[in-house]
């Protein structure tokens, strides 16, 4: 599962030039879990992520490298919850190490979908979320009582791999998260869009499509990709 390692790489080397805080993933340090979607209303927020037009990216992806992930941490780059006085540009990102995952193609697809789908399952409490997944914004919108009571992206974080953990096929979780002023939003967002340009692919290889590689609107990705062109041709010889 190679198939996201590039976009990876290149998340880790736009933030080479900063140094995080990082946190290894200590389950009883994880912030509370409102178990179901919330709502903050404005005059109850303290600020918003992504708010005032600021960006707000969110992406995920897999690999089954190990070295990619390392063991479950949170990174933070630039100021925490607590810090922050008002809105702030804001990214989130997962990097998920998963097994090996078996059987046919589109039971692969389906896993990878499960993985990425844990985001909709994770309500950390005064901590809400706004998503778009046409254009990869995730903005937040934190409360004023969650900022009282101490809230961090560190016990964030933790909420979240906590939820990321509990699906079998994956065994890391890296969550970076940025808040930098100059923290690299437009290339984060670059690779968003590839990531999820990925995605399409393997949808494309599962609907059966003809893989005449000149008639194909994707061919772009298989050719930046590795392992998409064999993932992609072994689907057509089955």
């Amino acid at each position: 599962m190679k198939l996201y390692d590039n976009v990876i790489r290149a998340a880790l080397e736009e933030l080479e030039n900063f140094a995080p805080q990082i946190w290894t993933y200590d389950a009883s340090q994880v912030w509370p879990d409102a178990g179901e979607s919330q709502l903050v209303l404005g005059r109850d927020a303290a600020y918003e992520l992504g708010g005032s037009g600021l960006p707000a990216v969110h992406y995920t992806c897999v690999t089954q490298d190990k070295g990619l992930v390392g063991e479950d941490q949170v990174l933070l780059y630039g100021p925490d919850l607590g810090e922050l006085q008002a809105d702030a540009p804001y990214a989130r990102i997962a990097l998920l190490g998963v097994r090996p995952l078996n059987g046919d193609d589109e039971a692969v697809y389906r896993a990878l979908r499960d993985m990425e789908f844990v985001r909709y399952h994770v309500f950390p409490r005064g901590y809400m979320f706004r998503v778009s997944t046409e254009n990869f914004r995730e903005q937040v919108r934190v409360s004023k009582q969650a900022r009282q009571e101490g809230i961090s992206f560190r016990r964030v974080g933790f909420d979240f791999i906590q939820k990321y953990r509990e699906n079998p096929n994956i065994l890391q979780v890296k969550l970076i998260f940025v808040t930098r002023p100059d923290g690299p939003y437009q290339a984060f967002q670059a690779q968003a869009r590839q990531a999820a340009g990925i995605t399409r692919t393997l949808t494309h290889i599962l609907d059966g499509l003809p893989t005449d590689c000149s008639a194909c609107q994707l061919k772009p990705v298989c050719d930046q990709v590795e392992g998409m062109r064999e993932l992609h041709f072994g689907q057509k010889k089955k």
